[in-house]
């Protein structure tokens, strides 16, 4: 029932593909105030992320999931009020603080109706339902922006409000299991903070400098499609449908035969060498065939790698700590939302994007020694 929520709720999420695309075409900002307003974004999203992990802990998962849900209908909905760099960029970073808070409620209450041997294909049944959702909002989001681009903010309202509605007449009286640590701790150990883990903060950093790679998805990449192969609101939301749909369609195939084939650390360094690739091919001549490989591959290293991540991440938690270490993980990739748009763009505006690109393949090599390096240290059981 999770998963199905999460459907409705990603099946709005048109706003945040089309944001850059929305303020350079229609409120005509320029690259860089494009590239500040939607690090904006990533602001709140780190903020949201902490608070959303010490909530959970304090109040539990149930009262942040709901609450969260319905303060995102009047936020969607002031958005399209806001016609400056400064007004959208407080309104984003709003926005972003109230929808990343219900991300590690989210995640603990995945993980409070799993089994323990369960949860990777748990966490990859919810980003199946996100990314369906996903494949459904850009088409739609690209329908709605060639009538009116306030029509995707509103569109999120309504699913926001949905989702909130459906999930406290499901969960208002179900009881989530107590969490048992999924890892072996020694005693001295137990209730430790995620920020005196050092191998912990040390992973999360590799997570963030991937999720900087990944996120150009959201920022630069629309950009790209519009600025250098003038394609149309709806072309894009076309593409940006299909990687929702391949990622619907493959994960859990892949999350499955990855896991009796691989061990963990290794499918995290493919999935990141293959972010790399994707995003390197786009230096390369051609239009459609081109565009529509490279997304197929970044969704590829999107199945690959993220749900490892997660699964390492709640492994590592003691017992007690579990908001806390999913807080400190989706701060790596909200992290990743500050710095993303705010590097791509710039990078884009001053040197090119063919450049971005080649520098993204190199940053995806560097992080995937860095994984390789320190899941081996990582006193969990993240190796099959």
């Amino acid at each position: 029932m999770l998963a199905f929520i999460m459907l409705i709720n990603r099946s709005g999420a048109m706003v945040i593909p089309f944001l850059g695309v929305y303020m350079t075409q229609s409120l005509h900002f320029t690259l860089n105030q494009t590239g500040v307003v939607l690090s904006c974004f990533g602001v709140g999203a780190v903020c949201g992320s902490w608070l959303g992990g010490w909530l959970t802990d304090k109040v539990g998962q149930f009262y942040i999931q709901f609450f969260c849900l319905l303060l995102c209908v009047p936020v969607y909905c002031v958005l399209p009020l806001l016609t400056t760099p400064v007004t959208l960029a407080v309104g984003v970073f709003v926005q972003s603080l109230v929808s990343e808070t219900f991300r590690p409620a989210n995640s603990v209450s995945i993980a409070s109706y799993t089994k323990p041997e369960n949860i990777t294909k748990a966490f990859s049944l919810n980003r199946m339902a996100m990314n369906l959702g996903f494949s459904i909002g850009p088409a739609l989001g690209g329908f709605l922006a060639a009538f009116s681009y306030h029509w995707l903010f509103y569109g999120n309202a309504i699913s926001c409000g949905l989702a909130g509605i459906m999930f406290y007449l499901f969960f208002k009286d179900k009881a989530p299991r107590k969490l048992a640590s999924h890892q072996k701790i020694k005693d001295k150990n137990k209730g430790i903070s995620p920020w005196k883990d050092s191998r912990f903060l040390l992973f999360s950093i590799l997570c963030c400098l991937y999720s900087v790679c990944f996120f150009q998805l959201l920022n630069t990449l629309p950009l790209f499609y519009r600025e250098v192969h003038h394609l149309s609101e709806w072309d894009i939301g076309l593409i940006l449908a299909f990687s929702g749909l391949v990622v619907f369609s493959l994960e859990m195939l892949l999350v499955h035969l990855a896991e009796r084939k691989l061990t963990a650390s290794a499918i995290i360094i493919l999935g990141t060498l293959i972010c790399g690739i994707s995003y390197s091919m786009l230096v390369l001549p051609g239009k459609f065939l081109l565009l529509y490989t490279s997304i197929f591959l970044l969704c590829i290293s999107e199945i690959l790698a993220m749900p490892f991540m997660a699964t390492i991440t709640m492994r590592r938690a003691p017992e007690n700590r579990q908001g806390a270490y999913m807080g400190l993980n989706a701060l790596s990739f909200s992290a990743a939302h500050v710095l993303s748009p705010l590097l791509g763009t710039r990078v884009a505006n001053d040197y090119g994007f063919n450049t971005l690109w080649i520098l993204i393949g190199g940053i995806t090599l560097l992080t995937s020694v860095g994984f390789w390096w320190v899941i081996k240290k990582l006193k969990a059981p993240v190796d099959n």
